[in-house]
């Protein structure tokens, strides 16, 4: 429990920081400037295995975020099948949705899996999710029907 006691109290700082955009009755962890993912390329994740920082000179909006690619190559797989590649709950931490929370995903601390992009606060909230990934996926899956659509600072 102390984890998710440090979960909950890191996390006050990243849903103060953290201004989110509204797509399809679905909130996305954006800037406030729209950016998602903190301007990293969603493709690099499934094509070169690792976080890498898009370009703003290479942008695709999709559902009213911005997003930044590392080549045109990524973006035009990218505007081919958004859904494709887009990190799960938003952009927002799965370790995070699993309890209910929305707190801000880092695009350092991901994780593939079954062909989706999940995003974790930190590493140590990554190292917890890994203790269970298929159960927290689930949990998140279950809890995301009613946090969704809801602002992150009303569900602490």
């Amino acid at each position: 429990m102390n984890v998710f006691k440090s979960l909950i109290t890191g996390a006050a700082l990243s849903v103060a920081v953290a201004t989110s955009a509204f797509a399809a009755g679905v909130e996305l962890n954006a800037s406030s400037t729209d950016l998602a993912m903190q301007g990293y390329d969603p493709v690099a994740y499934f094509t070169d295995g690792a976080p890498t920082k898009g370009d703003y000179r290479i942008t695709s909006s999709y559902n009213d975020a911005n997003y930044w690619f590392s080549s045109e190559e990524h973006k035009a797989a990218f505007d081919a099948d958004p859904e494709a590649y887009l990190p799960q709950y938003g952009g927002y931490c799965a370790f995070g949705a699993a309890m209910g929370f929305k707190f801000d995903g880092d695009p350092e601390h991901w994780k593939i899996v079954d062909g989706e992009l999940f995003l974790n606060l930190s590493k140590d909230v990554q190292a917890r999710w890994a203790e269970d990934i298929p159960g927290f996926i689930e949990k998140a899956d279950t809890n995301w029907t009613t946090i969704a659509d809801k602002d992150p600072a009303s569900l602490q």
